[in-house]
C-alpha cells in the first residue's frame, strides 16, 4: 500500500488526504497564515493514523466489553470510547472508525490555531469545529437529493459529528435501512449510533432479504459469521412501518441516554425523525448512500 498524499481540489480551497481505505475532505476557515499552518498539522497527524489502527486491528475488530480497553493510538482510543457507551449492544470499535478518524484529523486541524470554521469529511462521517458566533451549512450525502440537502449548525448546538449509515454504503449492515443520519457530540458518536440504528431497522426472517454472513464477503470482517444484508426486495407499506418503528425505537433510546441529539431514519421514500433539531429537507429517495470503497482495501470497513 502507498503512503498518505495530500493535495489540493480543483477549486484550491479544499484539501483531500488519502491513504489506503481513508479519503478525507478538509477545509477550515480563518486569516491565511493560520488556516496553512492547520492544514500542514492535520496532513502531519495523518501520515501515521493508518499504521497505527492496522497495529492494533486484531483488538479493534473485536465486540467491546464491560471493561474499557486501553488502546495505545488516540484514535483507537476515540474509537472504544464511542462503542462502549452502547453496550450491552453487540458492537466492536469498528462501528467507530470513519468518524473517529475524522475527529482526530480535525482536533489536529485547529489545535491552538484561529480557525473560525471546519469540517474533516471521512466519506458522509462529518467532524465539525465551530468558534463562537459561528455557524455552517453542511450538505448531507445519501438521501437521494445529492449536496440539495442541507444541515445549519451553529455554536449554540451541541452537534459537532454527523454521521450516515445503510445497508448500501460503504460498511455492511445487519439491518435493511436505505440510510440513517444521526447528528451528536462527535462524529465518532454519530458513527456508531447510525450503524446501530441502521442494524435494527430490519424485517428478522422476511423472505424479500437476502443476507449472507459477513466473513463469506470479507474473511476480516469484525461482524464474523453474522448475517449482514446483501439485497431488499419487495416490501409492503407495513413492512416498511415496522422496520422504521424497529429502529426509530432505538433511536429515542439512545437519544434518552444523551448518546445522541437527532437522527432521520430512511426507507423506501419513507422517513422517521428522532429529536429536536431540524434536519431540514431531508428525504430519502431509494439510492445508495455514500460511494462504497472496495472490499480489496482491507481492515477499516465496518458494520
Amino acid at each position: 500500500m502507498s503512503g498518505a498524499t495530500a493535495s489540493w481540489l480543483a477549486d484550491g480551497g479544499r484539501l483531500h488526504l488519502n491513504h489506503g481505505p481513508i479519503d478525507l475532505i478538509v477545509e477550515a476557515f480563518g486569516e491565511e497564515r493560520e488556516r496553512f499552518l492547520a492544514y500542514r498539522q492535520a496532513v502531519a497527524r495523518f501520515e501515521t493514523i493508518l499504521e497505527e489502527l492496522v497495529a492494533e486491528l486484531p483488538a479493534l475488530r473485536s465486540p467491546a466489553g464491560a471493561r474499557a480497553r486501553r488502546f495505545s493510538g488516540s484514535t483507537a482510543q476515540r474509537m472504544e470510547e464511542a462503542v462502549h457507551a452502547h453496550l450491552p449492544a453487540f458492537v466492536t470499535p469498528m462501528a467507530a472508525v470513519a468518524g473517529s478518524v475524522a475527529d482526530e484529523v480535525l482536533a489536529a486541524l485547529v489545535k491552538d490555531r484561529a480557525i473560525t470554521r471546519a469540517y474533516v469529511n471521512n466519506g458522509g462521517d462529518i467532524a465539525i469545529h465551530l468558534a463562537d458566533g459561528e455557524s455552517l451549512d453542511i450538505a448531507i450525502a445519501g438521501t437521494g437529493h445529492g449536496l440539495a440537502d442541507r444541515i445549519s449548525l451553529s455554536t449554540a448546538d451541541p452537534v459537532r459529528g454527523i454521521a450516515t449509515s445503510g445497508w448500501r454504503g460503504r460498511s455492511h449492515s445487519l439491518g435493511i435501512a436505505d440510510a440513517v443520519t444521526v447528528l451528536a457530540c462527535s462524529a465518532a458518536a454519530a458513527d456508531v449510533a447510525a450503524t446501530l440504528i441502521a442494524n435494527d431497522i430490519d424485517l428478522p426472517g422476511h423472505p424479500a432479504v437476502k443476507r449472507v454472513p459477513a466473513n463469506e464477503i470479507d474473511p476480516d470482517s469484525d461482524l464474523r459469521g453474522r448475517l449482514v444484508t446483501q439485497a431488499v426486495g419487495c416490501l409492503s407499506d407495513p413492512d416498511v412501518a415496522r422496520a422504521l418503528e424497529n429502529g426509530l425505537s432505538t433511536a429515542w433510546a439512545m437519544r434518552e441516554r444523551g448518546l445522541i441529539e437527532a437522527a432521520a431514519l430512511f426507507l423506501r421514500g419513507e422517513t422517521r425523525e428522532c429529536g429536536t433539531i431540524s434536519l431540514g429537507k431531508l428525504a430519502y429517495t431509494a439510492v445508495p448512500a455514500v460511494p462504497s470503497h472496495s472490499h480489496a482495501q482491507k481492515g477499516l470497513t465496518h458494520a
